[in-house]
């Protein structure tokens, strides 16, 4: 291969070039960004400034990687395909969940080989074909092109400068310098749709390196959590008089992407999905989770459901256990509270023990073990390409209780559902639906026959919970609705009912008497209160707060309000006072000096 120094006279041709892919590639990622070309470019003729300076920032990155790697053709070419794959990338996100790529999405890199299983079916195969043309002529266009190196006095300008630019560059945006606001650049954290498609990927992107779960509120002090503690450390503890005298097992089952498609209106099924859970639902407590995500996120679901606290307070688009939990020591929740009432704790999940850091976090939330994917070797799939399925998930969680010698709190968060709905993933589809459009009736008749494999395991742990000497109390939701295509969801005339895309099948259940009523829509929050209250266990103050806040806005997300009576467009004075305090804790409890821990727990 032929190696030569590039000539001074040269080097403005190759910035020239690099300059241009900086533009180009700024142009790539926007029209990723809003999904289209011709918005790309209107965006462009509004917030030229925004445009302009982050395509500078793409032509450092490029000069940068040119002269760092021993070919400045090689290293601007592997920079650009990086960066194209992370448009790639956005785009798809978008497209799946609605939601763009932030940067704690990045984490999940070191999960590849899980998310290329857990995307399988979701990418064109043409798309796969052009990928690999694309890498095979990168890999080729490196070994051919000349190796070409600048000068080693002008590398290490070229370094030091382009360091400075991007350094000063991601300052200038993590500041909100004057700079930035006179290209209009504002920072809105509380909406990353508006803040991706007003600013740009490359500023909001860059916006969100440095963002905080939440703002500090407006009167945060010790003083304030004292009262807070004070104040619902007076309210009577109303736990139910059906509790079990002995302490009782508690099981949380968190279903992927479970929600009841009998719902979707239009729709005609063969034979009922969840025969046993429409029968079920009249004889215990039960009703509907408000889920605070669709069609991903799973984490934020389970971080509501464990701590208590709520997604609604954070800056939209945040992931607590990836931004924030994984760097704590300890965080109070359900699981810390029993484990200090000498409570067996232990999670199980049939999959990569560190997707959202699980296997970091669960002990900062207080669990003493973590069984996943590996630790399960003799797990069964329905079809060995597909997920562990959701009936070994409950036999293994059985499994454990009835060989507990004390009181345990089991969380188990299983997979069977999770896209893609590939048809035969699970066996083959049991259920025909009718009155689907052609190209999505393999897909929903795959989510539904899903949904019935769920019902049955569901039916079985029933019935196993008549053989478990203990009192145990279980509770099953679905984390979040699933991500089928958006036309199932627009043929059936959700989208415009927040509510209904939002709501995921949520049931109690026990092997002791905890009554039949109807527990409504409530928020992942307020489900340990109710456990709480249903089995008679007594509630330290923080879930006396988390228990009136229910009693009062019971559906609490930033997509959707759902108060006694119905969807709340506007909050009463008394409830706001309700929200300021739950705010206030959950500043103490995230972001602020930890008051909170010694005292409402």
């Amino acid at each position: 291969m032929r190696q030569f120094f590039l000539p001074s006279k040269r080097v403005g041709a190759v910035l020239l070039l690099l300059l241009l892919g900086g533009f180009t590639l700024n142009f790539i990622m926007q029209a990723a960004s809003l999904r289209n070309m011709g918005s790309a470019l209107n965006w462009i003729s509004q917030y030229h400034w925004l445009y302009i300076s982050g395509s500078l920032f793409f032509f450092f990155v490029l000069l940068i990687f040119s002269v760092i790697l021993p070919n400045v053709y090689s290293g601007a070419l592997i920079a650009f395909v990086v960066c194209f794959i992370i448009a790639v990338a956005n785009y798809k996100k978008l497209g799946t969940t609605g939601e763009p790529l932030f940067p704690w999405d990045l984490n999940q890199i070191k999960n590849a080989q899980e998310m290329s299983k857990i995307t399988k079916g979701m990418i064109s195969p043409y798309a796969v074909i052009a990928a690999i043309v694309l890498i095979a002529l990168l890999v080729y266009l490196i070994f051919k092109l000349p190796k070409v190196k600048i000068q080693l006095p002008l590398r290490f300008v070229i370094v030091v400068i382009s360091v400075a630019a991007i350094i000063g560059f991601l300052q200038m945006i993590g500041s909100q310098t004057a700079l930035a606001t006179s290209m209009k650049y504002q920072n809105i954290p509380w909406n990353q749709k508006v803040n991706y498609a007003q600013n740009g990927f490359v500023y909001a992107f860059a916006g969100n390196l440095k963002q905080k779960l939440m703002e500090k509120p407006e009167g945060y002090s010790q003083e304030a959590i004292a009262a807070i503690a004070k104040k619902y450390s007076a309210l009577p503890d109303n736990t139910s008089v059906n509790g079990s005298a002995e302490q009782p097992n508690i099981m949380y089952m968190m279903d992927e992407a479970f929600f009841d498609p009998t719902r979707l209106p239009t729709y005609t099924f063969s034979e009922d999905p969840l025969k046993f859970i429409h029968q079920e639902q009249n004889s215990t407590p039960s009703g509907f989770l408000l889920s605070p995500e669709f069609g991903g996120n799973t984490a934020n679901i389970e971080f509501e459901a464990l701590t208590g606290l709520s997604m609604y307070f954070l800056q939209d688009g945040s992931i607590p256990y990836q931004q924030r939990i994984v760097k704590m020591s300890s965080l109070p929740s359900i699981v810390s509270i029993l484990k200090e009432r000498g409570y067996k704790t232990e999670a199980l999940h049939p999959f990569d023990d560190t997707f959202y850091n699980r296997n970091r976090v669960y002990p900062i939330l207080g669990f003493d073990q973590f069984t996943s994917e590996k630790d399960l070797s003799n797990a069964q799939r329905i079809k060995p390409n597909g997920y562990i399925s959701d009936m070994f998930a409950v036999q293994e969680a059985v499994r454990e209780l009835k060989s507990s010698d004390k009181p345990t709190f089991l969380h188990l968060v299983t997979m069977q559902n999770h896209f893609p709905f590939t048809k035969g993933l699970n066996g083959p589809n049991s259920i025909t639906v009718d009155g689907v459009q052609p190209e999505y009736k393999d897909e929903l008749e795959t989510y539904v026959h899903d949904t019935k494999l769920t019902d049955e395991a569901l039916a079985y742990l029933k019935e196993q919970l008549k053989t478990i000497k203990r009192p145990t109390i279980v509770v099953f939701w679905g984390d979040h609705l699933p991500a089928l295509s958006a036309g199932i969801y627009t043929q059936a005339g959700w989208d415009t009912n927040p509510r209904l895309k939002h709501e995921t099948k949520l049931m109690y259940m026990a092997n002791f008497d905890i009554g039949k009523q109807s527990v409504g829509t409530h928020s992942p929050a307020f489900i340990g209160p109710t456990v709480f209250q249903l089995s008679g266990q007594k509630m330290p103050p923080y879930y006396r707060l988390l228990e009136k806040v229910k009693s009062e806005i019971p559906g609490l997300s930033k997509n959707v309000r759902v108060g006694t009576s119905g969807v709340i467009t506007q909050f009463t004075p008394e409830q706001k006072a309700l929200l300021d305090d739950y705010r206030l804790v959950e500043y103490d409890m995230l972001e602020g000096e930890h008051y909170s821990k010694d005292l409402l727990f």
